[in-house]
């Protein structure tokens, strides 16, 4: 008995051993793979290059923090499960036509803290699942018509402190499914209407600290899912009111028809505010005529309550002296009946 304890003592360990050597040996030196080779994680590995061996089983893949710097076409044929894949903080300026046209069913592909500065029509080649991207800090530039074919899925996009300065017409077209678009810290001057003509689902805008100074009235129209809109720390001098009133939601509307009865207003850059109207104030600062408009406000309230009193003292008057005279009419009348009665 003790023999054959022994025995399958030794079974298990030589097919522990064995199905370990297995798993290593799917995988490149430097990286991990775990959960029954789902997860391949080959993070600060100093790769220079893809990996070669990659389970095709693996279903996260993360290659974050290495020294890659091309991703050539049909890199991925091998590992068609893939629903994650993280290529953050590498060296990657190029990403070749159909890199990732073999991952049909890719949900979140990072790709942020590179040197991207140019997006093919093959970049989303294959990838109508993906459900997030993240490009922030890279070096795009433009963004046109073609820079986000294929991406009919796509929820959450992430641009981020890139250099963008020009986005076509219809950059976003095939993104009618979009819920966030973060395009904050960028060199964008204006917006032009119809660059959001299809972002129907879009509920989050973040355009903060860029160089905006011009915004086309109906820009936002498209909006109508809207529910956070973020333009501080932008170049903007003049904000009209149909610029927003064009936002067809329910939570803008909402917010307009509060405005109307508003009776304080908070401004972060109140002391940089200048005035437009009346002529005789244009250009002065707020700030400098605020008291003294707040003077004439005081006087002319007091000059419409002494107008109003005065005129209901008249009008109680005039009626006290009409009731006196009807009073005195309806008495001499009873007396010159009386007398005629007598007679």
């Amino acid at each position: 008995v003790a023999v054959m304890r022994n025995f399958v003592f030794l079974l298990l360990v030589l097919t522990a051993g064995s199905t370990s050597k297995t798993r290593s040996s799917w995988c490149d030196l430097g990286c991990d793979c775990r959960g029954d080779l789902k997860f391949t994680i080959c993070s600060r590995a100093l790769f220079t290059q893809l990996p070669d061996r990659v389970p095709p089983s693996t279903e996260l893949l993360d290659l974050s923090d290495n020294h890659i710097s091309i991703i050539p076409e049909r890199s991925f044929s091998k590992n068609r499960k893939l629903r994650v894949l993280l290529l953050q903080n590498n060296n990657i300026s190029v990403v070749e036509d159909g890199g990732f046209s073999h991952l049909e069913f890719l949900q979140k592909l990072d790709l942020s803290w590179n040197q991207i500065s140019v997006l093919t029509e093959g970049f989303t080649l294959g990838l109508a699942s993906l459900r997030e991207l993240l490009l922030a800090h890279n070096r795009l530039t433009i963004l046109d018509t073609v820079s986000f074919l294929h991406l009919d899925g796509l929820q959450r996009l992430n641009l981020t402190s890139n250099a963008i300065s020009i986005i076509q017409v219809r950059s976003f077209s095939s993104m009618s499914t979009l819920r966030q678009l973060h395009l904050e810290d960028n060199q964008l001057t204006s917006l032009r209407s119809g660059i959001f003509s299809m972002l129907r689902s879009l509920e989050v805008l973040n355009l903060a600290g860029n160089h905006i100074s011009d915004m086309e009235m109906s820009v936002f129209k498209p909006l109508v899912s809207m529910t956070l809109l973020n333009l501080a720390n932008n170049q903007l001098s003049t904000l009209s009111f149909k610029t927003f009133q064009s936002i067809h939601t329910y939570s803008t509307h909402r917010l307009f028809r509060k405005l109307r009865s508003i009776q304080r207003l908070f401004l972060d850059d109140y002391f940089n505010l200048t005035c437009r109207t009346p002529p005789v104030l244009q250009d002065y600062r707020l700030m400098d005529v605020d008291t003294e408009l707040c003077i004439a406000e005081t006087v002319t309230v007091l000059i419409i309550t002494v107008t109003v009193v005065i005129t209901v003292l008249a009008a109680m008057l005039m009626g006290e002296r009409k009731r006196k005279k009807k009073k005195k009419k309806k008495k001499g009348e009873n007396i010159d009946t009386g007398q005629c009665h007598c007679n």
